[in-house]
């Protein structure tokens, strides 16, 4: 089809206009409110780490982020929520890092991976291997020896079936060839409370709650996952001191994602927010305060987590054949 030449200009102009305009929509961003979900109940930690962030965003990008709890479903329904939104910046969400581990024991209406756009990560959370002070061991090694001197008869403590703790002792058992018996209970306080009571022997914890109990003896702290000690557990030695490197990348992870095909110069834009927050003292002292350790990242290496950790997930699930109960 032949084009005159006023009709090709008149097309190209059409064509600049319309890419013009989305450039400047891009740099104005937002012009509007933006809904920032959190697929949690409200007043738990992870809910007060999203209105932490909603504030600090709120302050940096001069429009209002609202902070929107959508329980339920395992994360599936908040998630789900997201997934369908527009790619637009305006609706994004606060995950943990069992975004990559749900889809893997639930039906769900997306792919963790394909469906988002990674922005950034916040905070990181380790766990710490806990056991009763009348176990008769104090490090790893001397469990590791026990454990396997009583196959099948030491029992270990989860807040849930198919949690991030769950995967983390059965990555623990695979990798030492040792063998626990599994106790889920309703939430992490239930679960402490067990290992306080002698009614289980060991327990693999987020770090906040444990350290009172472990500085003031009433349980031992024999392991931490991450690469390095944490300085409110300095006595504890991470597991790759401890000789079972593979479990330090298991820590629990908190970021920020978006609707798949959301224009990168948004992407780029909040993560540069979050990397700014993240190198205030205040930001990360009120972080540390909740138990986390700051953790910045930049998309690109958000993206590579949690395909990572989707892919372990996976791998642990497989070889330690963990199956739900209906």
């Amino acid at each position: 089809m032949y084009l005159s030449t006023a009709m090709a200009r008149m097309l190209a102009a059409v064509v600049l206009m319309t890419l013009g305009g989305a450039v400047v929509a891009q740099q104005a961003y937002p012009t509007r409110p933006i809904r920032l979900i959190a697929p949690f109940a409200p007043g738990g930690g992870t809910d007060l780490v999203s209105r932490l962030v909603a504030q600090k965003l709120t302050e940096g990008l001069g429009q209002p982020v609202i902070v929107e709890n959508r329980p339920g479903g395992n994360t599936i329904i908040g998630t789900e929520m997201l997934a369908k939104s527009p790619p637009d910046g305006y609706t994004i969400e606060l995950v943990a890092s069992t975004h990559v581990l749900v889809p893997l024991f639930f039906k769900a209406p997306f792919d963790p991976i394909k469906d988002f756009a990674a922005v950034g990560t916040i905070a990181k959370s380790e766990f710490v291997l806990l056991v009763n002070p009348t176990l008769p061991v104090n490090n790893v090694k001397e469990l590791i020896a026990y454990t396997k001197s009583k196959p099948g008869q030491l029992d270990y403590a989860t807040p849930s079936a198919g949690g991030t703790n769950h995967l983390v002792h059965e990555m623990f058992n695979l990798l030492t060839d040792t063998k626990m018996q599994h106790i889920p209970y309703k939430g992490s306080g239930p679960a402490i409370t067990a290992l306080l009571a002698g009614e289980v022997h060991l327990h693999f914890s987020t770090t906040g709650p444990t350290v009172p109990y472990i500085n003031s003896g009433r349980l031992k702290g024999l392991g931490v996952t991450g690469e390095t000690r944490l300085a409110a557990l300095s006595n504890v030695p991470t597991f790759i001191e401890a000789g079972v490197p593979g479990i330090a990348k298991l820590g629990s992870f908190y970021g920020i994602i978006a609707a798949a095909g959301t224009p990168k110069p948004i992407v780029d834009k909040m993560n540069a927010e979050l990397a700014k927050y993240l190198a205030q003292p205040e930001f990360q002292e009120k972080l540390l305060s909740q138990g986390l350790v700051p953790f910045s990242s930049t998309p690109e290496q958000f993206a590579a987590l949690l395909k990572d950790r989707l892919a372990l997930n996976a791998d642990i699930i497989k070889k330690a054949n963990i199956k739900l109960k209906n």
